[in-house]
């Protein structure tokens, strides 16, 4: 589901209505495998900024794996591995809740109920499923269904700004046309969320120029070992232009991966390389491969600690599960009540 507080935040709907005031904000990501330099940019960079300031809730998105065929060990493999690296990456468990979403069995009732408020032709429009299937994931109704499930996700929590990449917005969209359909229904009981796009970052290209995604397999893996990661690096397109002539750096894929990691006096000295001549797109892949190494230098150290530390990665997913458990279960029984699902109560 991608700065809450830096200078360049591109806002969508009305979220300028929230400021000064304690935000819940809201993000999940995949446990499908090594993550990516699109997975920090576009998500986890943005909710580790905005803890302290805000009510940030994060998550492990494991039922949503399974809509891509992920199951069995390998998903839980993947579930452990994404929570070290959410963790080495600046999740703070004592400022964010932190927790595995299968942990709370309430956003699959709550997934339920919400799939009696989605027409059929809202889900039918979702060009993200329509995307995927047109890439080769085979269709099923857990990938059909995936934005009923993300709008669980966001509505049981009482959020109020998900900060996604440009391709999710409308996922954001439909949770708020469900939370609509629903309270029209049933009264003022599900929040309406407000969604979120740095525009600097809504979209993180990939090896290809396409957004980065291991859909496409056009990945930076950020864990990445540094001779195989250099390799990767050296397979991004390029324009073939002569050593000693000026190279384009506006739509050039090694500058627009560059530019995430450098601030405005180093991407305009990149700029000048790349109009200098004298330097061909090799080196330019060079460049970046130090850049990427150095940035994530003290998140590679602190997976180390947490790699032999699993136990301690157990307890806080485990205190996560709670802290998220007393937020959603008083909207839920709300929920109940005003469904009809209450009559044991």
């Amino acid at each position: 589901m991608v700065e809450i507080i830096t200078k360049k935040i591109f806002l969508l709907y009305n979220v300028e209505k929230f400021l000064g005031k304690t935000m819940r904000v809201l993000t999940g990501i995949q446990p499908s495998g090594d993550l990516h330099i699109g997975n920090y940019f576009g998500s986890i960079k943005q909710m580790v900024d905005a803890q302290g300031a805000n009510d940030t809730f994060a998550f492990i998105a494991n039922y949503h794996a399974m809509s891509s065929g992920n199951g069995g060990e390998v998903l839980s493999n993947y579930t452990m591995q994404c929570a070290i690296d959410f963790l080495s990456l600046g999740i703070d468990p004592k400022q964010s809740t932190f927790w595995v979403q299968s942990d709370l069995k309430e956003v699959l009732e709550l997934y339920w109920i919400l799939s009696a408020f989605t027409p059929m032709g809202l889900l039918e429009r979702a060009h993200s499923y329509k995307d995927k299937v047109a890439k080769g994931i085979p269709a099923n109704h857990a990938l059909f269904s995936y934005p009923v499930l993300m709008a669980a996700d966001i509505l049981l929590f009482g959020t109020d700004v998900v900060p996604v990449g440009k391709d999710q917005i409308q996922h954001v969209e439909i949770a708020r046309d469900i939370a609509i359909k629903f309270n029209n229904e049933y009264g003022d009981i599900l929040k309406i969320p407000e969604y979120k796009v740095e525009q600097s970052v809504a979209t993180v290209p990939g090896l290809d120029g396409q957004k980065m995604s291991k859909s496409y397999g056009n990945t930076i893996n950020i864990f990445q070992e540094q001779k195989k990661q250099l390799k990767t690096i050296k397979k991004i397109v390029t324009q073939n232009v002569p050593l000693e002539e000026p190279k384009e750096w506006q739509n050039c894929n090694v500058y627009n991966i560059a530019k995430l990691f450098l601030d405005e006096a180093q991407a305009k000295e990149l700029q000048e390389r790349y109009l200098r001549g004298g330097e061909g797109h090799g080196h330019f892949k060079l460049y970046l491969a130090d850049v990427i190494w150095e940035y994530f230098k003290p998140y590679r150290e602190k997976r180390e600690y947490y790699m032999q530390n699993k136990d301690e990665v157990r307890e806080i997913l485990a205190y996560g599960a709670k802290k998220a458990k007393e937020v959603a279960l008083p909207r839920m029984e709300k929920i109940i009540q005003a469904t009809g699902l209450h009559y044991r109560m």
